[in-house]
């Protein structure tokens, strides 16, 4: 395996977003918009090689998940802080919309925090989906300007991604990781339920 201390590389991938994250903030206060699209360009690019690495060289850990969730959420933040600063007038057109999706965001985040302790890390294909539209209109709205259909797009999709994990944190008694979606979800319950009763009958 490789590693550098405790930590594999893919976790170090993850540690830079962490880290990235004060100093686009500091980028935001000075207005420096392109250094901090460039930067984040490149947080959002190292969320894809965590996860290839994690996977190729079979290093994948519960902690690995939460980094990797953790740089996630604060890039993502970072990514909407850069827009409220560098596309006010759009973005408080569209603050109402917004707090659509926001508001249950943070609500699962609290259910999760409450039943687990710490944020879900369950990696659905619905939640690498939501990342990528997320990654590319805030990029795109940073490097050009604001497309309104990808908006919309953004909206919707994270809508429903937030509904997905809600749905997952009720239907998982304990914290689990990479979960690829309902589907997969309801197959290995059902597929755990047969384990049962097989068990029971022998």
């Amino acid at each position: 395996m490789l590693t550098f201390k405790n930590y594999n590389i893919a976790d170090w991938f993850s540690f830079y977003r962490i880290a990235a994250a004060p100093v686009l903030l500091l980028l935001a206060i000075f207005d420096l918009r392109e250094i901090f699209s460039w930067m984040l360009l490149i947080s959002f690019s190292t969320d894809a090689i965590d996860g290839y690495l994690a996977r190729t060289l079979k290093i994948s850990s519960p902690r690995g998940s939460q980094l990797d969730s953790m740089g996630d959420q604060l890039t993502l933040v970072m990514g909407v802080v850069g827009l409220f600063v560098f596309e006010p007038e759009f973005m408080n057109n569209k603050l109402q919309l917004l707090l659509i999706v926001f508001i249950p965001y943070f609500s699962q985040m609290i259910i999760a925090f409450v039943k687990y302790g710490k944020a879900t890390a369950f990696h659905t294909y619905f939640a690498k989906l939501s990342a990528v539209v997320q990654g590319v209109f805030i990029l795109w709205a940073l490097f050009f300007e604001p497309v309104l259909w990808l908006f919309y797009t953004v909206l919707t999709v994270g809508v429903l991604e937030t509904i997905e994990e809600i749905t997952l944190i009720s239907m998982h008694d304990n914290w689990t990781k990479d979960v690829k979606g309902i589907y997969w979800a309801l197959k290995k319950r059902r597929k755990d339920k047969k384990k049962d009763k097989n068990r029971e009958s022998e």
